[in-house]
């Protein structure tokens, strides 16, 4: 299985939904498996990160996806998926093949345990043949644990199983330079940077949760893992090999070319911030080149409320998102000794320690090849 060439697809709400009946587009979806079957003919591995659970569900419980709130979602995704499941089942007994739902929350993604356990649950499929079909589990999570978008669930999908190709089916060609109702809107056919373009993507599909923006952020999170990104209208014939093979028109978003390690990659490639420490621009611009632990003296500020091996966003004194680390400690470890630093941390916490906040090999320092998230407003001076 390793040795296969792995790939992972999302495929969007509005590709697998008819907006007016809500029911599942059949049509669409023979399409898909028959591309999905040929790239495993090629032994291939394929992983569909799937939406349309809670848009196929919304009738069910007499919803609209302009009247549903939190409570009619949930339920919908609940009465969704198995709509949803059932047609990938069917369609894909006719190309020989077996699938299997994965349902995934925030917490699978952000423990490295947990995240560890589910790469290797998606593997064991992948090795008995199984398409897995990966999801968030919508019909349980709140705004609080949720992913929110599908687009970055998919690329931490691609992240964790090591594919070097990941492919966003849309329902656009891909990213364009402006706004595509503009007349003047031309197709961006090849992305390094994709911090270049987060001001033109505005706007999201009606039974979708995420636009072009959060596409960007997915695509840019692969390509920290060395994956290629692809953006492609899935309303195709061939919606995935042709993308792949270059015969019609995407937005290829290039992979980094000194991807992160698994581990630096699950560090620095966040879906929410757990919680962040201030350091001074001279200590943040020293850790460039030469990387070392964060200690309490080294924090000016800080905020959130968070555990032992969390990640931390480490901000300069510019409010400039500077470096990502596991913390050693919890945030109300931490306050106890930055607000008593005179004190000998093994007086403070009970406990022998070094009273590294954030050891120098769980440290990765962004270095412009990330898309940066604002500090949070009013960290508490330490």
């Amino acid at each position: 299985m390793a040795e296969n060439r792995s790939i992972v697809v999302k495929i969007g709400s509005a590709l697998l939904a008819n907006p007016d009946l809500l029911t599942p587009r059949f049509s669409f979806i023979q399409r898909l498996l028959e591309d999905v079957a040929q790239l495993r003919s090629e032994g291939c591995n394929v992983i569909l990160c799937s939406s349309g659970a809670v848009a196929l569900g919304l009738r069910t419980v007499g919803e609209t996806p302009e009247t549903a709130g939190v409570s009619d979602k949930q339920a919908a995704a609940a009465c969704g998926m198995p709509l949803l499941l059932n047609a990938y089942k069917q369609v894909g007994h006719e190309y020989g093949f077996e699938i299997a739902q994965v349902l995934l929350t925030l917490g699978d993604f952000e423990h490295h345990r947990r995240f560890l356990n589910t790469r290797n649950t998606v593997h064991r499929l992948l090795e008995a043949g199984v398409v897995p079909i990966v999801n968030e589990n919508d019909s349980i999570t709140t705004e609080e644990i949720r992913v929110g978008d599908n687009d970055r669930l998919a690329a931490k999908v691609a992240q964790m199983v090591g594919a070097k190709e990941f492919v966003i089916l849309t329902c656009v060609e891909g990213l364009y330079d402006r706004n595509p109702d503009d007349p003047a809107a031309k197709l961006v056919e090849e992305v390094g940077d994709v911090g270049e373009y987060m001001e033109a993507t505005t706007g999201k599909s009606t039974l979708g949760t995420g636009g072009m923006t959060t596409k960007l952020k997915a695509a840019n999170m692969a390509q920290e893992a060395g994956c290629t990104t692809y953006i492609a209208n899935g309303e195709h014939e061939r919606p995935l090999s042709a993308v792949l093979s270059g015969e019609r028109r995407c937005t290829k978003c290039l992979p980094h070319p000194k991807p992160l390690s698994g581990k630096d990659s699950w560090i620095a490639n966040r879906l929410q911030m757990a919680g962040s420490i201030e350091i001074s621009k001279e200590l943040a611009d020293a850790l460039v080149d030469e990387k070392r632990s964060i200690r309490r003296e080294d924090i000016l500020a800080m905020d959130g409320d968070f555990t032992r091996g969390d990640v931390l966003h480490l901000y300069d004194s510019e409010g400039v998102e500077r470096a990502r680390g596991l913390s050693d400690f919890t945030s109300e470890e931490i306050r106890v000794m930055t607000f008593n630093p005179d004190t000998p941390e093994e007086q403070l916490l009970g406990y022998k320690t070094k009273g590294e906040v954030i050891r120098s090999n769980n440290l990765v320092m962004l270095e412009n090849r990330h898309l940066l998230w604002d500090a949070p407003e009013g960290m508490t001076p330490s």
